[in-house]
């Protein structure tokens, strides 16, 4: 089993710049020890089971706790037969468009 995750944590009403809330959301996922990868609109996750995922999200969001309204966004891929991987899934992609 696989889990991978994409999420946007962000707190409203805290101004325009919210780099510094989304960092510390960043470090909680880095430090989670599952692999990640940071984009320009949000983090990807990925980890051995769903369970996992979800609870370094909710770290993420916790760690926030200051802020009185957070949006949350994720989607999430789960697949119990074949692992995942962020890597294998941009590649196969790729090797399609030759």
């Amino acid at each position: 089993m696989s889990a991978m995750a994409f999420v946007s944590i962000s707190p409203l009403g805290n101004g325009e710049s919210v780099s510094g809330y989304v960092a510390r959301a960043v470090k909680v996922i880095r430090e989670s020890g599952l692999s990640w990868e940071l984009t320009p609109m949000g983090t990807i996750i990925e980890g051995d089971s769903l369970e996992d995922v979800l609870k370094v999200i909710n770290r993420a969001v916790d760690t926030l706790s200051e802020c009185n309204r957070i949006s949350v966004s994720v989607k999430i891929d789960y697949r119990k037969n074949k692992p995942l991987g962020m890597n294998s899934k941009v590649d196969s992609v790729m090797k399609k468009l030759g």
